[in-house]
């Protein structure tokens, strides 16, 4: 019987919107500041509560940026949100020069990431941000699960000292971890042990891993579920231990095949256990209009394709 179950489907910025409100009870020091999306990042509720620590910038993203690297100097905490695609690919010289570069304590907020971003296409579906963010000195980049594990996050990167890249979605997913479990920047999450395959999962594919266990576990094969919510720093040792264990590996992420966990993983067992990997990640190519989960189909994001990763990575390890 698998641990995780679900209760509810809500949408991860939600979750971030909610844990930003709360945040700004709680500290005098926290700011937001947002490129004219304020409803769709759920910034909504801190603005009307902390007017005077909200600043609307507009659609001027870099601008948002360099102001948040100038509130980070002055001593405050600023979440500066907007949308993955235009908070990464839009200005990605100015978060080097002026956040990066000179380790600004500045929270880069990043909604609609991904592919289930939908029905706005290709324009809008960054899939290589994961990849931007994470070859970026200094640069924390997290990709919670569901909504409580992206509340938690919220506040764990907060508190945190120096530049974050938080990651989340638009669509309503299972929620299924808890606000108890403990969040630790740079600490991966065993949900499921297991013997014959690690399989490494991160946002939204975290609960596609989950759904392929149950189907694994029918076909007698124990899989190892692990969730890395921080692709940079990577918790090398949790990785390592698992892969020891099972002497193969699946890395599952709503992000390009390059540059994404996958590679981060890959680089890794290169370096210190050379295993086999299957990748589950979107190739290499932009997406398309269409529905979330039409998507997900189309481009191989399923708990199928888990399942066809982890026969293979087996077969290889026993050639």
């Amino acid at each position: 019987m698998r641990k995780y179950i679900a209760t509810e489907k809500k949408d991860t910025r939600s979750g971030f919107g909610a844990a930003l409100t709360e945040l700004g009870k709680q500290n005098k020091s926290i700011v937001a500041l947002c490129a004219d999306l304020t409803g769709s990042l759920k910034m909504d509720g801190f603005a009307k509560n902390f007017p005077e620590r909200f600043i609307q910038v507009g659609i001027a993203e870099a601008n948002m940026v360099g102001i948040a690297a100038g509130l980070a100097n002055a001593g405050f905490i600023p979440f500066a949100g907007s949308f993955a695609n235009f908070l990464t690919g839009r200005v990605y010289d100015q978060i080097r020069q002026v956040v990066a570069y000179s380790n600004k304590n500045v929270k880069l907020a990043a909604s609609h990431a991904g592919i289930t971003l939908g029905e706005d296409g290709a324009t809008h579906q960054i899939m290589e941000d994961i990849g931007l963010m994470r070859m970026m000195p200094n640069m924390t980049v997290i990709n919670p699960c569901d909504y409580n594990q992206t509340y938690l996050a919220t506040f764990a990167a907060a508190k945190w000292h120096g530049p974050v890249y938080l990651r989340f979605g638009r669509p309503s997913v299972p929620n299924f971890t808890s606000l108890e479990t403990p969040f630790i920047i740079g600490k991966g999450i065993v949900f499921e042990e297991g013997i014959d395959v690690t399989i490494i999962a991160t946002g939204h594919m975290l609960w596609k891993a989950l759904e392929a266990w149950d189907i694994l576990q029918e076909q007698n094969i124990s899989a190892e579920i692990i969730n890395i919510h921080t692709i940079k720093p990577l918790d090398e040792n949790i990785i390592l231990s698992s892969v020891k264990k099972t002497g193969c590996v699946v890395t599952a992420e709503e992000h390009l095949k390059n540059g994404g966990l996958g590679d981060a993983i890959a680089q890794l067992l290169s370096e210190k256990i050379p295993a086999p990997i299957e990748f589950v990640a979107m190739n290499d190519c932009f997406g398309e209009s269409g529905t979330p989960d039409q998507l997900m189909e189309k481009y191989g994001l399923t708990t199928q394709a888990i399942v066809n990763a982890a026969h293979r990575s087996i077969a290889r390890k026993n050639v």
